[in-house]
C-alpha cells in the first residue's frame, strides 16, 4: 500500500543526506517533496500541514544542524513525527466487564464481518478467551448467513436470531446467552450504511445504550483516503469509539487513511487487516509501521512471525539439521508450508531493511507447487538423503513429477547450494543476503524459461562430473602425456 509514499520519502532522504550541512534551503526543498508524497498519498491536508510544520521546526533546531550527521538527524526527526502522527504507542483492548463486549461499526463495504471473525479468532489464539461473534446486520441480505459460515469455519460459537428486527434485543440476548454458556467476550457485528445517516447513528447509540461495550471499535477501510477523516469523525462523535480497525492494508490503495484517522480523533489504531485469511489480523505497532513506510523495514515484527510458527524443541532439531548439512526435502517442504503460514516469501522481504530495493522480479512463489510436486515424486528415503539420486532415480522422478529432467538437475543442484549456505549460516559465517544471493532462496524461486528457477547470474546449467567419468578423463590425460614422452625419447635416440 505504502510502497509510492516510501519511494517519494527516500528521495527526500537522498537530498537531505547528500548535503555535509543543512540549510533552511535544503530542508525546505526536502520538506516539499515529503508534503508533495504526502497529498498524493491522500492523507488529510490539515494533517499534513501540521506534519511538515513540525518537522521543518526540528529539523532547523540547533540540535540537528550542529550535529556530526545533521541528515540522519533529520530522518530521525522525520520517523519520530511519523510515529506520533500514526499514534506513537501500540493500544491493545480493554476488556473489563463480563461478558466483555466489542462493539464493531463502520460504513457498508468497510469489512465488519470478515473482521468481526477475525478478531474472534484473534481473541480465541493470541489471548486465550472464549468469543462470541452476534449478527446484529438484520438489513443487508445474507449478513446472517455470512456471520454464522465465517463462525463455523473458526469453530467459533455463533448468535443470532432471524425471527426479529429489533438489533438491540439481539445484543441483550447475546449477553444473557454468554452469561449462561461461559462465553467471555462477545463480538457485535452491527450494520452499514453507504453514507452515515441519522437512522444509522440512532440504531448504534440505542444498542450503545442498551448492552454498555467495553470497546467500540470502528472499522475503515484503508482505501477511503481524504473520506477516512469525515467518518471517523462522524462516528467518533456520535458513539465516542474507542479505537480504529484498519481493513486492507495489503490493496494497492494509497494509504491516506492510515495517516489520518488517529490524528483527526485521538483515538489508536488499535488492528490492521493485511490480507484475506482469518489469521491475517495483526496488531497495529505505530513505531513498526513509521519504519517500514520510511523504508527501514520491521524485523521485530518478522521475528514475531518466524516465532509463532517454530516451538523451541522444532528450532534446535533445524538449527542441529543445518549444522550437520543432513538438512533434507522433507524439511524443505516443513518450510516451505511456514512461509506460507507467515504470509509468503514475498511479504516476509518487506520486513527486511533494504530489500524493497532490490529486484524481485524473478521470485516467482508459485514455483512451491512445482518444486512440491518434484519432491513428492521422491522416495522418503531419496527425500532424507538427496545425495542419492543417481541417474536412474532422477529419470524415475522426473517422470513421476511431468517434468524433464534438466529441471529435476537444477533443483538438485541449487537445493545442494542452499543446503550449503544454511550450513554455514548455522556455524555463523553467512547472513541473510548470502541465503538470498547464489543459489539461495532467490534462484530456488525465480522463473525460468521452463517455468523452473535458473542457477545465479542466469549462468547455464551444468551437469556435475561423477567420480567415474573424472576418473577416465584424469586416466585419459596420463596416458596421452606418456605417449608424449615415449615419442619424444624416440626422437632423442
Amino acid at each position: 500500500m505504502f510502497n509510492n509514499l516510501t519511494d517519494r520519502f527516500k528521495v527526500a532522504f537522498k537530498n537531505l543526506t547528500g548535503k555535509g550541512r543543512l540549510t533552511e534551503a535544503n530542508i525546505r526543498e526536502a520538506m516539499a517533496e515529503i508534503r508533495t508524497a504526502l497529498l498524493d498519498a491522500d492523507v488529510n491536508y490539515n494533517v499534513v500541514k501540521k506534519f511538515v510544520a513540525d518537522v521543518s521546526e526540528e529539523c532547523l533546531g540547533e540540535q540537528v544542524l550542529n550535529s556530526i550527521t545533521p541528515g540522519q538527524q533529520a530522518i530521525k526527526v522525520v520517523s519520530d513525527k511519523l510515529t506520533t502522527l500514526l499514534g506513537e504507542n501500540s493500544v491493545g483492548l480493554t476488556l473489563t466487564s463480563k461478558p466483555s463486549i466489542i462493539m464493531l461499526c463502520g460504513l457498508h463495504g468497510s469489512g465488519k464481518t470478515t473482521t468481526s471473525a477475525k478478531l474472534a479468532l484473534y481473541l480465541k489464539d493470541k489471548l486465550k478467551r472464549r468469543p462470541m461473534l452476534v449478527g446484529c446486520d438484520l438489513y443487508r441480505p445474507a449478513a446472517i448467513d455470512q456471520i454464522e459460515i465465517l463462525a463455523k469455519e473458526l469453530d467459533i460459537p455463533v448468535f443470532t436470531e432471524r425471527d426479529t428486527k429489533n438489533v438491540t434485543l439481539v445484543a441483550q440476548h447475546a449477553v444473557s446467552y454468554a452469561n449462561i454458556h461461559n462465553i467471555d467476550t462477545i463480538i457485535l457485528d452491527t450494520a452499514g450504511r453507504l453514507q452515515i445517516d441519522n437512522d444509522l447513528v440512532q440504531e448504534l447509540v440505542t444498542i450503545k445504550n442498551a448492552v454498555k461495550p467495553d470497546e467500540i471499535i470502528l472499522v475503515g477501510d484503508a482505501a477511503l483516503g481524504q473520506e477516512a477523516v469525515s467518518v471517523a469523525t462522524h462516528f467518533d462523535q456520535a458513539l465516542g469509539i474507542t479505537g480504529i480497525i484498519l481493513t486492507k492494508l495489503d490493496g494497492d490503495a494509497r494509504g491516506g487513511a492510515a495517516l489520518s484517522m488517529h490524528q483527526v480523533t485521538g483515538k489508536p489504531i488499535k488492528f490492521v487487516t493485511v490480507g484475506e485469511r482469518a489469521i491475517d489480523l495483526e496488531p497495529f505497532h505505530p513505531d513498526r509501521m513509521a519504519s517500514r513506510i520510511l523504508g527501514m523495514g520491521d524485523v521485530i515484527s518478522l521475528v514475531e512471525k518466524a516465532q509463532e510458527q517454530y516451538e523451541d524443541e522444532e528450532a534446535k532439531k533445524l538449527e542441529e539439521r543445518l549444522r550437520k548439512n543432513t538438512f533434507g526435502f522433507d524439511d524443505f517442504l516443513t518450510q516451505i508450508e511456514k512461509i506460507r503460514k507467515m504470509g509468503g516469501l514475498m511479504s516476509l522481504l518487506k520486513f527486511i531493511p533494504g530489500m524493497g530495493d532490490l529486484p524481485m522480479d524473478g521470485l516467482d512463489e508459485k514455483e512451491f507447487n512445482r518444486i512440491e510436486g518434484i519432491i513428492n515424486s521422491m522416495t522418503p528415503k531419496e527425500r532424507r538423503n538427496p545425495e542419492i539420486i543417481g541417474a536412474s532415480r532422477r529419470q524415475r522422478i522426473a517422470k513421476g513429477a511431468g517434468v524433464n529432467q534438466n529441471e529435476l538437475n537444477q533443483l538438485l543442484k541449487q537445493f545442494n547450494q542452499m543446503r550449503g549456505m544454511m550450513a554455514k549460516m548455522g556455524s555463523g559465517g553467512f547472513g541473510f543476503g548470502d541465503l538470498m544471493g547464489g543459489g539461495g532462496l532467490g534462484n530456488m524461486f525465480g522463473g525460468g524459461p521452463a517455468g523452473m528457477p535458473q542457477p545465479h547470474m542466469n549462468m547455464p546449467y551444468q551437469p556435475r562430473q561423477s567420480s567415474s567419468s573424472t576418473s577416465r578423463a584424469a586416466n585419459a590425460a596420463a596416458k596421452k602425456k606418456q605417449k608424449q614422452a615415449r615419442k619424444q625419447n624416440r626422437k632423442k635416440k
